[in-house]
């Protein structure tokens, strides 16, 4: 195996990709404007439609709209014609991809979509090609040469297709206003779904012999004694009960570093005022995010009287896949 020559291979391949992808980057002009504001028009679904390879990007294409808040469907070109053309409404928006903008079961479809006034977004190279023709819009990409080496196999062509597809999702979604919330109701299953649903209080230690909390004049080996059984980090109180501070691990090496006194002090001396803290109605991922962008592996859960409720552990948010 010349592994030398395989390298090389690879390289190349996926340069021509490369090379796709920046002429697609090129190309981006007032046809795709328009089909934008053709599909932000559509008061029904978008009917996404292709043959081959091409069929299997529309696949795609049709599940990221669909995800990501625009309803679509993929049609098969072939079953259409034996009756699946039924499920086009009146309201629907066609977008048919195809190459060389000539295959013979796209054009049958074209013809019927057509005499019932579907509008139809074409995605071809052939600009010259009866689909490019008979669409109401044609956004072309150019694809000089494919990376099979007999310029046969759908490569960049559907790479450059595929790219273009997650670019009208994603414009979508931005032109709709459409928020994690409404990511998450569409995803309510595997990592991703846990990730918009799965709350602080879903995963919080409550209780007193979870939640570590010590009153601001604790002696400070009462203040170890509490850290070290609830996992390094105790909340600080005053007497009303209200978070006033944390003290951590870290917290404490810094305080062995300035005295040698420190059974003399109390939770007041050793603590960090203005904690981070979360309240128990926010996502978890929320959460993890916060203690990774302070560096910290735990936060304190309030209530609405800024007293610790409960307590999440960066630990526990891996567990469970949030992050």
């Amino acid at each position: 195996m010349d592994r030398e020559r395989i390298i090389k291979k690879a390289k190349e391949v996926i340069g021509l990709e490369i090379k796709g992808l920046q002429g697609l980057f090129d190309s981006i002009n007032e046809d795709f404007l328009k089909a934008i504001e053709l599909l932000m028009s559509c008061e029904g679904k978008i009917i996404v439609t292709g043959v081959g390879k091409s069929g299997i990007i529309a696949k795609k294409i049709a599940s990221t709209l669909t995800s990501t808040g625009t309803p679509a469907l993929y049609l098969h070109p072939s079953e259409s014609l034996h009756g699946d053309i039924g499920v086009v409404d009146q309201k629907d928006i066609v977008i048919a991809i195809s190459k060389s903008g000539r295959t013979d079961e796209i054009a049958m479809i074209i013809s019927f979509l057509k005499r019932r006034n579907i509008p139809i977004i074409a995605i071809t190279s052939n600009r010259n090609s009866e689909l490019a023709r008979e669409s109401d819009i044609s956004v072309i990409i150019q694809v000089e040469k494919e990376a099979c080496p007999f310029d046969l196999a759908p490569t960049v062509s559907t790479t450059t297709v595929l790219a273009l597809g997650d670019a009208i999702a994603i414009i979508l979604m931005d032109l709709k206003r459409f928020k994690a919330d409404d990511f998450a109701a569409l995803h309510p299953g595997g990592d991703i779904g846990k990730k918009f649903w799965l709350k602080v209080k879903d995963m919080m230690l409550t209780g007193e012999k979870n939640v570590p909390i010590v009153k601001h004049d604790a002696p400070m080996k009462d203040v170890i004694l509490e850290m070290t059984t609830k996992r390094g980090i105790t909340s600080v109180v005053d007497d009303k009960g209200k978070l006033i501070g944390v003290i951590t691990d870290g917290d404490l090496r810094r305080l062995l570093e300035r005295t040698d006194r420190v059974f003399s002090l109390t939770a007041k001396d050793a603590m960090t005022t203005n904690p981070k803290v979360i309240d128990q109605d926010s996502l978890a991922v929320i959460a993890a995010k916060k203690m990774e962008n302070y560096g910290i592996t735990a936060l304190i859960v309030i209530d609405d009287e800024e007293k610790p409720i409960g307590i999440i552990h960066l630990h526990d948010l891996m567990r469970e896949r949030v992050i």
